[in-house]
């Protein structure tokens, strides 16, 4: 029985699983974590992979990371880092991201050329940042890695071997300087973020081409980004709409069409499977309600039973979750308010509610997003660790104002990871069919009122605290 293994290499952790590579059965799973902050040493990305694949990597027969998008991965000539990695939460890069868009000419300019306007988190406005700080740095560097690239880099030989760093078509979509619709990078955008260098970068593989082969000779597929990667092990396709409520909040669907959106809203990225993957990122979804519980001294499964005995909308209580600053909407310098507070609503189940409901509002937003750039959304899946409380799928149903699916919990990306390379092994067209977990249906409420007013007293709060 041939085995395969997925990394999914986040913000916050390292998920190993290791699949039946026919049926996509999880034989085992193992989990490291990684240091907070928002740059890291790359090497603590390897010894996490070690730590979490460690006694299950050695017998498979193929293995792919998916890793978290955007993070800049900067090397000298022999293949070191010359910094810790910026991660895609790092804001810093937000005035470098505004500078870009002007000098290309306009939001418009920038989702022609790679289906992505520059914010903070995107890996141009990075390395212009880098170039405008950290310039002794900017002139060492020979190459720019992501970190899925990086570790699939590593798993081949890494620093010191003649290996040539790779990456696939969704990872590279999130940099801003690889365009979906061409196909090919974009070396002059490159170079203006960079302050006229023009490092290396990994050559970009088809959806199921091998990598390589790891020293102890197993199959090393592309490789992918993480959202990429949660829509390949998730199979969804045309009409599916997923919600992520990890670290960050994304919502994505397939399409057949790239999509450049100008206000910059939608990010135009490709997926693994030779589609596109239109993209709607925040950076606070599942920490809204981490911080929520740790305000009023509970944890998350405390969260779910006061959020069910508040009413909707909380009591008049409105939860803005910019806990962050936030990307979508752009507001890098944004902080979190809590509005219509009084003596009556000040108290933890009404607290909770608030956060539930201010998360999803978030997300709601973003969800419109896609619909108004003509993505039909006739399933809508939650996945992601704040889905595990089932109030959030509730609450979801009624803001969203459509039925959800949820999925059994899964280390989605890492299953799309393995999905992927049990591609690559078998070198088949098509990816393998995996059944989908079993998931719950939630419809949404037959008096959609309340979804609505929640909605509304949401927008009132952002316009009256953020213009």
């Amino acid at each position: 029985m041939p085995t395969v293994a997925g990394v999914d290499s986040s913000t916050q952790s390292c998920k190993v699983v290791v699949c039946d590579a026919d049926t996509g059965e999880v034989l085992h799973q193992g989990r490291a974590t990684h240091p907070e902050g928002t740059e890291v040493a790359p090497e603590a990305w390897w010894r996490a992979l070690l730590e979490a694949g460690d006694g299950l990597l050695a017998g498979v027969d193929a293995i792919a990371v998916a890793g978290q998008q955007h993070g800049l991965v900067a090397l000298d000539d022999q293949g070191e880092p010359v910094r810790d990695a910026l991660l895609w939460n790092d804001t810093r890069s937000a005035g470098a991201a505004a500078d870009l868009v002007a000098e290309l000419g306009g939001p418009e300019r920038w989702a022609e050329a790679v289906g992505t306007v520059p914010l903070a988190a995107i890996t141009v406005a990075k390395l212009r940042w880098m170039a405008e700080h950290e310039s002794v740095l900017a002139d060492r560097t020979a190459s720019v890695l992501l970190p899925h690239d990086w570790l699939t880099w590593r798993l081949r030989g890494g620093p010191g071997s003649d290996v040539e760093p790779v990456t696939d078509r969704g990872d590279a979509s999130g940099t801003g300087y690889w365009s979906p619709a061409a196909g090919d990078y974009r070396r002059d955008l490159l170079s203006l973020a960079f302050g006229g260098r023009s490092p290396a970068l990994p050559r970009v593989l088809g959806p199921y081409e091998s990598a390589g082969r790891t020293p102890w000779g197993a199959l090393v597929a592309a490789g992918t980004g993480d959202n990429m990667g949660a829509a390949l092990g998730l199979g969804i396709g045309p009409g599916d709409v997923v919600v992520s409520l990890g670290t960050s909040g994304t919502v994505f669907a397939v399409t057949e069409r790239p999509m450049a959106d100008p206000s910059g809203a939608v990010a135009g990225f490709a997926d693994a499977t030779g589609r596109f993957l239109p993209l709607v990122c925040t950076l606070n979804a599942a920490r809204v309600l981490s911080s929520t519980a740790r305000l009023i001294g509970t944890g998350l499964g405390d969260i779910d039973l006061l959020a069910r005995t508040a009413e909707p909308g909380a009591d008049g209580l409105v939860f803005l979750p910019y806990l962050g600053g936030e990307r979508t909407p752009n507001l890098p310098e944004a902080t979190g308010s809590l509005l219509g507070m009084r003596t009556d609503n000040m108290r933890p189940p009404q607290l909770a509610r608030a956060a539930v409901e201010g998360m999803l509002c978030n997300m709601a937003e973003a969800l419109d997003e896609l619909r108004s750039r003509g993505v039909e959304a006739r399933r809508v899946l939650l996945i992601g660790g704040a889905a595990k409380a089932p109030v959030v799928g509730e609450i979801a149903a009624e803001i969203f104002g459509t039925p959800v699916t949820v999925p059994e919990p899964e280390e989605y990306v890492a299953l799309g990871a393995a999905r992927q390379a049990a591609w690559a092994l078998a070198g088949t067209p098509e990816p393998p069919s995996w059944p989908l977990s079993g998931a719950r249906l939630i419809p949404a409420p037959a008096d959609g009122a309340p979804g609505r007013r929640v909605r509304a007293a949401y927008a009132r709060a952002r316009a009256s605290a953020h213009g």
